[in-house]
């Protein structure tokens, strides 16, 4: 045998690590495209590069979520405890069968997300399998778990793809929980009925589809802007492009608030009140918009 008939056929593709590595992208970049037009929207503003990494974070939290939500199955938690040892199994030995975690864990490396995150969002997700009702402490845990590190993970992709891994800035990654907490809250409300009566769940403290009033709804709501206002507070930290993708974000998100704040209480459990795309997208040329000019018009100066 000679060296040409020891070589692949041409239309065998190379089997290298990277090749693995882009693949497992491109399955975690499907996740997001399928599952979130809000998120979707403020990721497609992002750097390549940034916006593939808030990819690969947000397919990982997403099958542990279809885990806990859409299968619950009588096996749930052994698969959940399953994905989260695989998860941490990627980030200590940068490797995964599992194409979900192997993406998330290259990201993860490469930004300086550590069980730190990880752990606690784990530790909620269980909460979903083992409780359905929630105490004022028990309400702040989960919250923390499912949304506040959430949070950080964005923080630490926005801050940190560019320079690897480095402590995020106290000030900027307390905003960033601020954000995470407001976006579940704000779910919360607009999922109120539903997690309820499909999923047994009742999430604010006190509070269900059958006892909310307009005048907690309204407190509930406050609490939500309080939050979006002290992370806006934080958006100066971030990169450009990161700080149009945020806005964007958060927009859709406050459009959603303010769409739930004038929906009596007795119709919210009964209907799922929603942005429409085509909002969602006008808001994202907006931001671009806006953006690009305060820029042209600060270097003219």
């Amino acid at each position: 045998m000679n060296d040409a008939d020891a070589r692949p056929p041409a239309d065998v593709p190379d089997t290298d690590l990277a090749l693995y590595d882009r693949t497992a992208h491109d399955a975690a970049s499907q996740v997001i495209a399928r599952y979130s037009t809000s998120f979707g929207t403020g990721t497609r503003l992002l750097p390549k590069a940034m916006r593939g990494h808030i990819e690969d974070v947000y397919a990982m939290v997403r099958v542990a979520d279809e885990i806990v939500d859409t299968y619950r199955g009588p096996d749930a938690g052994e698969l959940l405890d399953a994905f989260e040892r695989e998860v941490h199994a990627a980030l200590d030995r940068g490797f995964s069968t599992n194409l979900v975690a192997h993406a998330f864990g290259r990201t993860a490396a490469q930004v300086g997300i550590t069980r730190a995150q990880t752990e606690p969002f784990f530790a909620s997700m269980r909460m979903d399998l083992e409780r359905t009702v929630h105490t004022p402490e028990t309400f702040a845990a989960y919250v923390h778990g499912s949304a506040e590190v959430i949070g950080e993970m964005c923080l630490a992709v926005f801050l940190n793809t560019s320079e690897g891994p480095r402590p995020l800035p106290p000030a900027a990654a307390e905003g960033a929980r601020r954000l995470g907490a407001a976006y579940q809250k704000v779910n919360f409300l607009r999922d109120l009925g539903a997690d309820e009566s499909a999923l047994g769940r009742s999430y604010f403290p006190g509070v269900t589809a059958h006892t909310l009033d307009d005048a907690r709804l309204a407190a509930l709501v406050a609490d939500c802007r309080a939050d979006v206002h002290a992370a806006e507070r934080c958006m100066p930290a971030l990169p450009r492009r990161a700080r149009i993708a945020v806005g964007t974000t958060i927009d859709i998100y406050l459009r959603l608030l303010d769409r739930i704040a004038v929906t009596p209480a007795a119709r919210l459990s009964a209907q799922r009140v929603r942005v429409p795309d085509s909002m969602k997208l006008a808001l994202a040329l907006r931001n671009t918009v806006t953006r690009r000019r305060a820029r042209v018009e600060r270097s003219a100066q």
